[in-house]
């Protein structure tokens, strides 16, 4: 009978993914390939990390009467914006194996929500590996989303909504 020594490695099998290549993730490059949850996490990540920096800035030069300096920032914030898009999408065309003249489809108003439908290859295709497993960060990133949809609703109803009762309240108060 054989001895097995009991401090020896494991030689079963442990996972589907051994050996598994994973492709690597840059988000200021057309190549590669970009999964569904990341892409909409760096989407919304992105735009509102833009957002915030463009605007900050732009608003800093208002308050210096920089008018001409503050549009320069925006307009830079924007086209920057719409690059950082086009190349995430161009990725996100990749990990279903197309073209990434798929993202023109950007310009036409809902129809790059397909995007966020159409699922990936499960192996490696023409344009790369199969990008690696989502991380805590994206999945956050990707919740977001719809946070700030739901929160930017209700606040375009609940603003004007307490100007209206605040604007009552003080007719009220004046007449008694």
């Amino acid at each position: 009978m054989e001895k097995r020594n009991p401090y020896a490695t494991p030689r079963a099998k442990v996972a589907d993914d051994e050996g598994q290549d994973y492709g690597e993730v840059r988000i200021f490059s057309a190549q590669g390939r970009l999964g569904r949850v990341r892409y909409i996490g760096y989407m919304a990540g992105m735009s509102l990390l833009i957002a915030i920096v463009g605007g900050g800035l732009a608003i800093g030069a208002l308050l210096l009467e920089q008018v001409a300096v503050a549009i320069g920032i925006g307009v830079a914030a924007y086209v920057a914006l719409i690059v950082l898009q086009f190349l995430l999408t161009i990725q996100r065309a990749h990990d279903f194996n197309q073209t990434g003249w798929l993202s023109v489809l950007l310009l036409v108003p809902l129809v790059p929500l397909i995007f966020w439908f159409i699922p990936g290859s499960k192996e490696e295709n023409q344009y790369g590996k199969r990008p690696p497993p989502n991380t805590a960060g994206v999945i956050v990133l990707a919740c977001l989303l719809p946070v700030f949809f739901i929160g930017g609703i209700l606040a375009a109803v609940a603003i004007p909504a307490y100007q209206d009762y605040a604007e009552r309240a003080r007719q009220v108060q004046s007449q008694q």
